[in-house]
């Protein structure tokens, strides 16, 4: 049986505060998964965890608990060098983001893959002007050709950031508060009342 590209197994995040009594101020908790190439839009709103829940998946943060498998093999079991050959985070101005590690590297597994099945996008920044949208939404669909997982991370702001998310998108992540929601097409993410609050005017009508 072929494994899912990504399985994101009760993945949980935790931030705290104090030394001796400590106080929990954020966390994320996540459990899905995405059996096949496709490309997934994500959405929610700022300080929701979507940059966390993306540096996870990459093994560029550590869990407080649960598990991130690509292609069947667990992405922080991975020697730090080569986890981008499993998935790899473009962070806004695209450079790739630094690894953490729970063990030393010599306790580490080598990476089953030659080159990143998972491409993680972070709010790439847009713009109508330069052409640039163009070659992006052309790679994007490039990378989904090739075998690739696709995450296109988008805080909309413009009608035409809504056109991308339905017109590109095969599924999408709703992030809030940590939450972790799947939707398996765009009339089911934007049916979601916390969805329509979030977009506000350019929700979709009904």
């Amino acid at each position: 049986m072929n494994q899912p590209i990504l399985r994101v197994e009760n993945l949980a995040k935790q931030y705290q505060r104090g030394v001796f009594k400590k106080t929990t101020t954020f966390s994320l908790n996540a459990n899905f998964e995405i059996a096949k190439p496709c490309v997934v839009g994500v959405m929610g709103p700022n300080g929701s965890g979507k940059t966390t829940l993306f540096e996870l998946i990459t093994g560029s943060n550590l869990p407080t608990s649960g598990r991130v498998i690509v292609n069947g093999q667990d992405i922080h079991e991975v020697k730090t060098l080569q986890r981008d050959r499993m998935a790899v985070h473009y962070h806004q101005s695209y450079q790739v983001r630094s690894f953490q590690k729970k063990k030393p590297d010599f306790l580490l597994s080598n990476a089953t893959e030659k080159s990143p099945l998972i491409h993680l996008f972070d709010e790439p920044q847009f713009n109508t002007q330069d052409g640039y949208i163009g070659f992006m939404l052309d790679f994007f669909t490039r990378l989904k050709q090739s075998g690739k997982l696709v995450f296109l991370c988008m805080h909309p702001n413009e009608p035409f950031h809504i056109d991308i998310l339905r017109e590109q998108c095969d599924s999408f992540v709703f992030v809030q508060k940590g939450v972790v929601t799947q939707a398996p097409d765009f009339t089911t993410l934007t049916n979601d009342e916390r969805v329509r609050t979030y977009l506000g005017a350019l929700a979709p009508q009904r």
